[in-house]
């Protein structure tokens, strides 16, 4: 039996976390079904593909140039991509 402490922390048991594999470190996930908790070790993220990283970046491409268009902002800016090589040295 376990006892939640005054930080509303729970500690596993150790013959629990040694059956889950779950280790000092790892995350955990928590459901309620009903009056009840569920605790299982949390699902490893799995890293985003080529696909989906580009249409991530096309989305933000996307969200950045409406947000300009509905500023009426140019985008444009007083620098270019080679001054943050020279910024802040002597010329």
């Amino acid at each position: 039996m376990a006892k939640v402490t005054s930080n509303y922390q729970v500690r596993i048991p150790k013959a629990l976390a040694d059956q889950l594999g779950v280790r000092p470190g790892d995350e955990v996930e928590w459901e309620v079904d009903g009056n009840e908790f569920r605790v299982r070790p949390a699902q490893a993220k799995k890293p985003m593909t080529v696909e989906e990283r580009l249409k991530s970046f096309d989305e933000a491409t996307e969200r950045i140039a409406a947000y300009h268009k509905n500023r009426n902002l140019t985008g444009s800016r007083d620098w270019t991509r080679e001054d943050l090589y020279d910024r802040g040295r002597n010329r």
